[in-house]
């Protein structure tokens, strides 16, 4: 006998199933519920309501455990890369060699952009945000390629459309920053990977030469795994929702775009290194602001340590951990500001305030400090997020439609006015 959950309103009841997950997650399936009562549930923010079912990522934050498509985080990290990562996420198995090698060369094919992409970002003032000049740019791919707009068209079709995509990511990345700093842009070179490619298209001037540094472009690389899903965040619900509507991919990309750039989402690294220099700004005491932190009496708050969904340590930030501190190593930075967010990380991690609430850095904290070793200024944080969110948001636009999902259209509780009779403006 399947479990069921009771809810009784006004002496009524009503029973609901109760569907359970493959790690044992339970929920109350309320989707009958208004059909029979008349009732609606009301979550602000959705926070205890499950939009669907999907088979992409597995999240238990009081474990602190990520895996996708049922591979743990730090396996994916350790052993694998951006692109077979992907690959795993949009179409669920990790491919073969033949096809691992199919898949890089068409995305590898596919780098180049239109030279009217360039008339366009030539639209942007340089003081236009990167997140603003990115999502416009990949919204502007329905002009480009319009038989995207087709919801009914063939999978090898949207495959394709895919494939252009995650190529031209790094390129639209790459010269959102070029516009902003008013350099020329650079086109990609194929012959370096994904994240090579990246780094050159962003870092290399007609001045100089430009090489990659391979322990750079292998923590980046790390980054972009570790932000690559994570469950039905703010941003993948947008892109979830927007391509409910059968908005093309780009459209729905674009709106997630959208949603990340927001300081309450995809701002979070970029908090943190704002904070780090607020605090060199007023002496770089670390011991001052630790205390502030702990004083509930003071509004200062600690960005990058703790989260909002890991109850425990965040399993990505002991990855990238490791990875910061190679590029660290490997560049010899001195920056006052990582200085500062090295006494921070050492003071947290052995203060017992901070243990007993696992308020351990998370992997905000870390990326911030790459990118701000890098060179990477704040407001390209959120791109960078974005790069790496990527392919999730494919498998999650891909899995909507495959599921064939119903357009999403919350429901409210009205709290405004009665029925009222219209009054003349000469009697108002």
């Amino acid at each position: 006998m399947s479990n069921t959950a009771e809810i009784k309103v006004d002496g009524k009841s009503y029973e609901l199933p109760v569907i359970e997950g493959t790690e044992n997650e339970q929920a109350i399936d309320i989707s009958s519920l208004r059909g029979s009562s008349g009732i609606i549930t009301i979550d602000p923010g959705f926070k205890n309501t499950g939009s669907t079912k999907s088979a992409i990522t597995f999240l238990d934050g009081e474990k602190g455990i990520l895996r996708y498509r049922g591979y743990s985080i730090e396996d994916l990290a350790e052993k694998s890369n951006f692109l077979e990562v992907a690959y795993l996420l949009i179409y669920g198995e990790l491919p073969d060699k033949a096809t691992y090698d199919t898949f890089v060369s068409d995305i590898t094919n596919h780098t180049l952009v239109h030279e009217d992409v360039k008339k366009i970002l030539e639209g942007f003032p340089s003081t236009a945000h990167p997140m603003g000049v990115l999502s416009s740019l990949v919204c502007a791919q329905t002009a480009f390629y319009p038989a995207s707009l087709d919801p009914n068209r063939a999978a090898s079709e949207v495959d394709l459309s895919i494939i252009r995509l995650i190529a031209k990511m790094p390129t639209f990345a790459a010269w959102s920053y070029k516009n902003q700093i008013g350099h020329p842009v650079n086109y990609p070179d194929n012959n370096l990977n994904y994240t090579s490619n990246f780094l050159k298209m962003m870092f290399a001037t007609p001045a100089e030469e430009y090489e990659v540094d391979p322990v750079v472009a292998d923590a980046l690389d790390k980054l972009l795994i570790l932000h690559a899903d994570h469950e039905q965040n703010c941003s993948t619900s947008t892109v979830r929702v927007v391509g409910s509507s059968h908005a093309s991919m780009y459209a729905s990309i674009s709106a997630g775009i959208n949603a990340l750039w927001g300081p309450l989402h995809g701002g979070a690294n970029q908090a943190v290194i704002e904070m780090l220099e607020n605090i060199r700004k007023d002496g770089g005491d670390t011991k001052k602001w630790m205390a502030k932190a702990k004083d509930k009496n003071d509004p200062f708050r600690l960005m990058g340590f703790g989260h909002r969904v890991y109850k425990n340590f965040d399993p990505r930030a002991r990855i990238i951990k490791k990875a910061a501190d190679d590029v660290l190593a490997k560049l010899g930075v001195k920056d006052p500001v990582l200085d500062i967010a090295k006494g921070l990380e050492e003071e947290a991690l052995n203060d017992s305030y901070f243990v007993e609430r696992k308020l351990y850095p998370n992997v905000d904290f870390y990326s911030g400090i790459i990118y701000r070793a890098l060179g990477i200024p704040t407001d390209m944080f959120t791109v960078m997020f974005a790069m790496g969110r990527l392919p999730g948001w494919i498998a999650q636009w891909k899995e909507m439609r495959e599921n064939k999902e119903p357009i999403g259209r919350p429901r409210q509780i009205y709290t405004g006015s009665n029925l009222r009779s219209y009054v003349d403006m000469s009697s108002r």
